[in-house]
């Protein structure tokens, strides 16, 4: 069975960052959740507006059919979500037995600072308590786990890594330089 690792949380806690290191040491398929997102929600981020249940949906199920279509094709893969809500992993879920959650933790005040630092990017800081607000906790029946991101983005990809253990076999050593045949994630 593939194994496809949701890097989750809030904006800014780390997903991408994270989700590029994952990618370099396993070589598994990779997309971008927010690449996924209709442009008529990056307007309404970039305008400050939240993003309701009506929103999310459509571009929820975009995530759930890429992950499916790695599952046809038999890839391993690594995508990052916010996923804030159970209902919103559920429908993730959903038909894909592939998925393991890493729920990305910081402290609020690390979390706004990354933010505030960022260039060129839809989301901005003030929506940061909106996604805080809406963000449930992964519950003990779903498949994941939770990673402070604290520090250095390899170590906490090394992190992520031990935790997932036996669940996930990576591949054997790459030869130094051998770089994996997809795009690199976008920071």
């Amino acid at each position: 069975m593939t194994v496809t690792l949701v890097v989750m949380g809030v904006s800014g806690v780390g997903k991408s960052s994270v989700a590029a290191e994952l990618v370099s040491r396993t070589g598994w398929a990779f997309v971008e959740g927010d690449d996924l997102h209709p442009e008529s929600n990056r307007a309404k981020m970039a305008s400050g507006i939240p993003l309701d249940d009506d929103d999310r949906w459509p571009w929820l199920r975009r995530v759930a059919a890429w992950i499916g279509e790695q599952e046809a094709a038999g890839r391993n893969a690594v995508v990052t979500c916010s996923a804030l809500k159970r209902s919103y992993r559920d429908l993730l879920r959903d038909g894909h037995p592939s998925e393991r959650f890493v729920h990305l933790l910081a402290p609020p005040e690390l979390i706004s600072a990354r933010i505030t630092a960022r260039r060129n990017h839809y989301m901005p800081p003030s929506l940061l308590e909106s996604q805080l607000a809406t963000l449930e906790p992964l519950q003990p029946d779903e498949q994941g786990i939770e990673v402070e991101t604290t520090g250095d983005p390899a170590a906490v990809a090394e992190r992520v890594l031990e935790q997932l253990g036996d669940e996930i076999v990576l591949p054997a050593d790459r030869p130094s330089g051998d770089e994996p045949d997809h795009p690199a994630p976008s920071s």
